[in-house]
């Protein structure tokens, strides 16, 4: 039951499916509390889809004319994930893996209703906040309970399944926010249908038992035999019980010398030289994740394809499918290499692939809207100058307006195209307008326009998917899980984690602001100067973990680390004072 979480060998998931034919039980625990990555990826990916039927929604139009909603409705389940994070590590301890995992599903059940149930926009961000809260605890108590109730030899190709499931949970995401597009309420039921998996998990938690480990730092010592004897063959149990008795006594020694308050813990850990610089590398891996832009990707996927000038929202939809499902196969990749390309080349790797897309995406962007659609006052005032964009009327040059300046933020305008990439015309953003628009079978576009390099950004998109799914999607999550000295690895954990949450929440919240203030192709350039900024950090700052016990971590980084001029990592000697 030692040595942190494990990582899987190409040998252990061999032995995983062995054990798991053998003993289906462990299967059952497993999958079971993995469902809780499944609703953490769905809750994160289906906001996607339905932000673009929500804008539409009669009822619901301030939400289209005001981007800080649509950005806030987006992040407050992220805003949600960092508080539920936080106490969730309070109610593990307190109260138990199982019983942390069934509120979670509570949370998620109760925000799925609200958000179903929505009449206003306030509604839908109080349903985000509640989803929010059990992503926030389902992030960290799913791998957790896995991880102490499954067998040390396979328990990191267990553990592994959880984020798998996460990823899992985007794709299925998109498929059934492509399944309910032309069914009566469809943003109601993208965001409804959370519910089912809350429940289902729910009821097959009841049936299962708490985490052995829990159970016995609570003094249940039978209770917690009883569990292992239906995990382990019945002559390894004495040995697990051992093990599980030196683990936990280690852990509660190690625990009186850093102190028992978040005060103490958080002065001894920055006191310490190895705790400290573990600390900037784990840090350093995890906001670097997210300033990548990835979860602009995951957030706003379908209205960046939009951007790309893709104006069907199921269109949209369809392709930002390649996007989830290229983040899912990356996860896989990513098991079958950490190990062999180590951490830190691998993250380098995957940084040096996500800056190049970034910049190439952002010439396409800007290709785009220096070749979009002229706008000309015979098409625009072909559908009456009523139905006119009242900014076009009273421009002073109104002959240098193309697609691009029709759409500019704020400008409550839309572009109908008369062909695919010839003159269009400027119009009143309204449904009626639209209307007429599409009774002359022309076509719509409000977020984006038609463009020569649509599939091109598509495909780059998916170039970018593949560069950070394998490396900086799960590597830093293993260096977190490394890096730490054993007596500061929950409190180190657990900083690491709340800085990937909350820069998450930094871009999240800022997406759509950043795409109106300095356009798509601006943004994302934006996004490749931070992904830079990012490399240039993990390249100084973090060392290679690859192959290494915890105790030789912890003697490197007494040492202080220093970086070769290639990808590789050595310990400097004489610098103690890094």
């Amino acid at each position: 039951m030692e040595g942190g979480v494990a990582k899987p060998d190409k040998t252990e998931f061999t032995e995983c499916w062995r054990t798991m034919w053998k003993k289906p039980y462990i299967l059952r625990l497993a999958l079971s509390a993995g469902l809780g990555g499944l609703l953490f990826g769905y809750d994160t990916g289906v906001i996607s889809g339905a932000l673009l039927y929500i804008r539409d929604d009669s009822n619901f139009k301030t939400v289209d004319r005001h981007t800080w909603l649509q950005e806030t409705i987006v992040s407050m389940a992220v805003a949600g994930a960092i508080v539920g994070a936080g106490f969730g590590g309070l109610l593990n301890d307190k109260y138990g893996r199982k019983k942390s995992i069934l509120l979670a599903d509570i949370l998620f059940f109760i925000g799925a209703l609200i958000m179903a149930g929505s009449i206003a926009p306030w509604m839908i961000i109080l349903g985000r906040i509640f989803v929010g809260f059990g992503v926030g605890m389902a992030s960290m108590t799913s791998p957790l309970y896995i991880s102490e109730a499954s067998p040390a030899k396979i328990r990191g190709a267990l553990v592994s399944t959880n984020g798998l499931l996460i990823t899992g949970g985007q794709f299925l995401a998109y498929l059934i926010n492509l399944a309910f597009t032309n069914a009566p309420g469809t943003w109601r039921w993208m965001l409804g249908v959370a519910a089912v998996p809350a429940i289902l998990q729910f009821f097959l938690m009841l049936s299962l038992p708490e985490s052995p480990r829990w159970l016995y730092r609570q003094g249940n010592v039978k209770e917690a035999r009883a569990i292992l004897e239906k995990i382990y063959p019945a002559n390894e149990v004495d040995d697990e019980m051992k093990a599980l008795q030196t683990s936990v006594e280690a852990e509660k020694a190690e625990e009186g010398c850093i102190g028992d308050n978040l005060i103490s813990k958080l002065k001894n850990i920055w006191r310490n030289n190895v705790s400290r610089r573990g600390l900037y590398a784990g840090v350093t891996v995890q906001v670097a994740q997210q300033f990548v832009g990835i979860n602009t990707v995951m957030y706003y996927s379908p209205t960046i394809i939009q951007f790309a000038g893709f104006a069907s929202k199921q269109t949209a939809l369809a392709l930002s499918l390649i996007t989830s499902g290229l983040n899912a196969i990356g996860s896989i990749v990513s098991m079958a290499f950490v190990d062999r390309v180590g951490r830190r080349r691998l993250m380098i790797i995957s940084m040096l692939g996500i800056i190049s897309c970034l910049v190439v995406l952002a010439a396409l962007f800007y290709e785009a809207s220096e070749h979009a659609p002229m706008v000309t006052t015979s098409e625009s005032i072909h559908f009456g100058r009523n139905a006119t964009c009242t900014m076009f009327l009273q421009a002073n040059e109104p002959s240098n307006w193309n697609c691009m300046t029709c759409l500019k933020p704020n400008s409550q305008c839309a572009f109908c195209a008369n062909g695919k990439y010839r003159a269009g015309a400027c119009l009143a953003d309204t449904d009626v307008v639209k209307g007429m628009c599409g009774g002359e079978r022309r076509t719509w576009y409000t977020k984006g326009c038609p463009s020569k390099y649509g599939m091109f950004t598509v495909f780059l998109l998916g170039l970018y998917i593949i560069s950070y799914s394998p490396g900086m999607g799960t590597v830093p999550w293993i260096v977190n899980s490394e890096i730490y000295p054993l007596r500061y690895r929950g409190i180190g954990g657990g900083i690491a984690a709340v800085s990937n949450w909350v820069s998450n929440l930094i871009v999240s919240e800022t997406f759509l602001t950043l795409t109106e203030t300095l356009g798509a192709a601006g943004t994302f350039l934006l996004f490749s100067g931070f992904s830079t900024i990012g490399l240039i950090a993990i390249y100084f700052v973090v060392p290679e973990t690859k192959g290494m016990q915890f105790e030789e971590v912890e003697k490197m980084l007494e040492k202080g680390f220093r970086p070769k001029l290639c990808c590789s990592s050595k310990t400097d000697d004489d610098d103690d004072t890094k």
